[in-house]
């Protein structure tokens, strides 16, 4: 293998079946929601891949509000990616995969992808990268490659793949893809399961770079226009590539197995004997994860009695306690209890809808939100008041701004700060403080080597993030 080989990693969706612990600030991807890793969703499947010495660092696709989020989680694990593509829009996996394809031939003209989902579990690595081996094999000779998952259960929530032969598992050899099938209903996945030559579709591709775009031209050339237009006007932003969002606007939305994979003659699937789940909702993720003697999963502050097959977390650190019930989906989160029984958990993408129409902020918003420079953490709030533990990294820097409906009062809990007011740089200690009338331009900064944590106390008639005027920003934001 040659460093030709570039990963791509999709990092867009917002995983609502997963709310409240996953919601639009910030998705499943992010989330470390393997009991069995220190490891986010991201991060693991960068590490998945990283004993590939050969492999070019990946091309991440990420939606432009969480590029500092992506940035970060790379950073953590000690990666540097090649690039950090921002959509402005989501128009689902195939120009995600097209602009991927054509920044990657920009490097080198032989580029070969690896397309993977930023919010998948598995284990079995070995299996896997046997099964790696033989999908460059085939892309080698042409051929567009997707894996296969050996079904362990007649699922609905997965999408099936049928090969044209059985599939051999223990070899993973390659066969002619036949057809796609949709989420089936039960009686259809019952007989899936017991047909060799069927199996889960992973949603992971390998081709080469040239082959994609060849056979996208074929089939949806419209994608193709839109996209080589986009990725001409990407521009250079910090350590990201920003994609105009005029341009890309006109893009079409499509998944990369309606534009080709359905349509295309070329199509191999390799079979993969491992677990994987793409932890699409709650049942799916209670299914992939170790449960003790009375099927329960447990994350978090639990006691439970006479409980069984059910998942309860207390992601708040709250005392969180059940008895004499089984098959429920419990959740606590700083801002919301979510209790459900676990065969509804394909329907919470709808509540999550219902609650986004009444304008409920939990509908997309936790109360701790990351920032470039740090975080923050909603402590309190009324209509005219909110208290937030604001964290900031050190050398790091908030934007010179000001607000136009609020003040500030900040105490220094931790660590040293150094505030500018207009003209006056003052630097704060621990349990020092200062007052930003409003109107005022200011900027807080940490000069110290450790973590500054102040407490933010805001006054005003209105208190939404959005009340930032900018002066200076060395993260790039308007």
């Amino acid at each position: 293998m040659t460093n030709n080989i570039f990963p791509v990693i999709l990092c867009g969706g917002y995983g609502t079946r997963l709310w409240p612990l996953s919601r639009k600030s910030y998705p499943k991807q992010f989330l470390k929601l393997n009991s069995k890793s220190k490891y986010s969703l991201l991060q693991q499947t960068q590490i998945r891949i990283n004993n590939f010495e050969n492999f070019s660092n990946p091309i991440l696709i990420c939606n432009e509000e969480h590029r500092f989020i992506v940035a970060e989680q790379m950073r953590e694990i000690n990666i540097t990616p090649n690039s950090i593509i921002l959509e402005p829009i989501g128009k689902n996996t195939a120009p995600s995969i097209i602009l991927a394809a054509l920044h990657a031939q920009k490097i080198n003209k032989n580029a070969k992808l690896l397309v993977l989902s930023s919010d998948h579990l598995m284990k079995s690595e070995n299996e896997f990268n046997k099964g790696l081996h033989k999908a460059f094999e085939l892309a080698d000779k042409g051929r567009i490659v997707t894996f296969g998952i050996r079904p362990s259960s007649p699922n609905t929530g997965f999408g099936y793949i049928e090969s044209k032969r059985p599939l051999n598992f223990e070899t993973s050899e390659g066969l002619d893809i036949k057809r796609f099938i949709e989420k089936p209903n039960r009686s259809l996945a019952e007989k899936f399961v017991l047909d060799k030559k069927y199996s889960w579709n992973s949603g992971i591709f390998v081709f080469n770079a040239d082959t994609i775009i060849s056979e996208m031209e074929k089939f949806f050339p419209e994608i193709n226009n839109c996209c080589r237009k986009a990725w001409e006007s990407m521009q250079d932003d910090l350590d990201f590539q920003r994609i105009d969002k005029k341009v890309f606007t006109d893009c079409p939305s499509c998944s990369v197995d309606v534009a080709v994979m359905e349509k295309t003659k070329i199509g191999s699937v390799v079979p993969l004997n491992i677990k994987w789940s793409d932890i699409g909702n709650w049942k799916s993720l209670w299914e992939y994860e170790t449960k003790n003697k009375e099927g329960n999963v447990i994350e978090g502050r639990v006691i439970l009695n006479k409980v069984c097959d059910s998942y309860f977390n207390s992601a708040s650190n709250k005392l969180l306690v059940g008895m004499g019930v089984k098959d429920l989906i419990v959740v606590d989160t700083d801002d919301v209890t979510f209790v459900t029984d676990k065969n509804y958990s394909q329907e919470v993408k709808n509540l999550v809808q219902d609650m986004k129409d009444r304008k409920l902020n939990e509908s997309e918003n936790h109360k701790r939100g990351f920032r470039p420079w740090g975080s923050y953490f909603s402590l309190a709030n009324d209509k005219f008041w909110q208290v937030k533990l604001i964290v900031v990294k050190p050398g790091e820097s908030l934007s010179l701004q000001k607000h136009k409906y609020r003040a500030e009062h900040w105490v220094v809990v931790k660590g040293v700060a150094k505030v500018l007011i207009e003209d006056k740089e003052i630097i704060l200690q621990e349990n020092q403080s200062t007052f930003i009338p409003l109107g005022f331009k200011h900027q807080l900064s940490n000069p110290g080597k450790e973590n500054l944590s102040i407490i933010e106390v805001q006054c005003g008639t209105y208190l939404g993030e959005d009340d930032i005027i900018r002066y200076e920003d060395r993260y790039g934001r308007k």
